[in-house]
């Protein structure tokens, strides 16, 4: 009885304790189970995260793009505001609707404004007036008569060849009245220096006789009653006007024409156009001494074929500089008239230019 009261109790022992180790043994493939678990779950996750970001860089780049839409379109926007402050066009296409006689702005060089063409345009005035301050016209005359005839006879020859022909015509024919009743043989002859003498010989007898039968021998002072005479036209009757009766004209010769498009104060080819395109940029007061120092500067400067841009007093300012000689003492080798030492074109010149050191011309003959 007591072996087995004993064998009892040893195997309720037995059993105890592999009831207390059993839940030790089924813990760990538990505890292997979770943790396998949680892996797949991390695993399971993970794609899901990179999946997410992923998805989420195609947002990021599209609002990236968005932002910098945002950030550049301010600056399309003020684009065009710019464009309005470049108004040379508009302003070339208003004056070409304008008929040339009554034109108020000329076309401006390359971009260049109305209202800096203006002043440099006067600027140069005024440089010339410095630098011939005793610019005059250069024909000898001592009345409007003997202006007029002089001018006819300038076209197409020197006013020096002219002053130089017109004493021996002056002092056999003094009025209108003589020279209408001149024989024109006699007048060819005296005229013949001057080229062209025969056609220049029918203009001044036939201007005489208009004188001495419509206007009493007097030279009217008014435009459209001196362009009616032979051989007069508006440079001839502006040079008369100017001169002889101190009415304010632009006179459009050879050298006004060559420098005013030199100097890009239009781009006008026809006399008249011209006139009225730079008479546009000055005052009406202006004009008559404005032709003298465009007219002086051609003559002893700016030449048609080599132009002494070297000793040009206005090169700063001359959009056409370097088309001439540009070394300082080759370019005063070109220099003409008294810029040059060498005598002037009257032979009764004004006192102001004799005593600002010109000198007259040579009487005809003297070589």
């Amino acid at each position: 009885m007591k072996k087995t009261a004993a064998s009892k109790k040893s195997a309720a022992a037995d059993r105890a304790s592999t009831t207390e180790e059993a839940p030790a043994t089924e813990g760990a493939p538990a505890a292997r189970k979770s943790a396998a678990a949680k892996k797949a779950a991390t695993v399971k996750k993970a794609p899901a995260k990179k999946a997410a970001t992923v998805k989420k860089s195609p947002a990021k780049k599209a609002s990236a793009k968005k932002a910098s839409a945002k950030k550049a379109a301010p600056l399309k926007r003020q684009a065009p505001a710019k464009k309005p402050a470049v108004v040379p066009k508009k302003a070339t296409a208003a004056v070409k609707g304008v008929a040339p006689a009554k034109t108020v702005a000329p076309k401006p060089p390359r971009g260049e404004s109305r209202t800096a063409l203006v002043r440099r345009a006067r600027r140069i005035n005024r440089e010339l007036a410095e630098v011939y301050p005793y610019a005059h016209p250069e024909l000898d005359f001592e009345n409007p008569f003997q202006l007029v005839v002089a001018t006819v006879l300038s076209a197409q020859t020197t006013d020096l060849r002219v002053n130089q022909t017109t004493p021996a015509l002056f002092a056999k024919y003094p009025t209108p009245e003589d020279l209408a009743a001149a024989v024109p043989e006699e007048v060819e002859e005296i005229l013949r220096p001057t080229g062209f003498f025969r056609a220049k010989t029918k203009s001044v007898i036939g201007l005489s006789k208009a004188l001495t039968e419509d206007f009493g021998g007097e030279v009217p002072g008014r435009l459209e009653d001196l362009v009616k005479l032979p051989g007069v036209g508006r440079k001839t009757a502006f040079v008369v006007l100017g001169n002889a009766f101190g009415r304010p004209g632009i006179t459009v010769d050879t050298h006004f024409q060559r420098l005013v498009r030199r100097w890009r104060w239009t781009e006008e080819t026809d006399p008249d156009k011209i006139e009225a395109a730079v008479g546009a940029l000055f005052p009406k007061s202006d004009w008559t001494d404005l032709s003298h120092h465009v007219i002086w500067h051609g003559r002893r400067i700016c030449h048609a074929r080599k132009p002494a841009c070297g000793a040009c007093p206005i090169a700063p300012l001359c959009p056409a500089f370097g088309e001439g000689e540009t070394d300082p003492e080759k370019a005063k080798k070109l220099l003409k008239y008294e810029k040059g030492g060498f005598p002037g074109q009257r032979l009764k010149p004004p006192q102001a230019y004799l005593d600002a050191g010109g000198k007259p011309a040579p009487p005809l003959g003297a070589g």
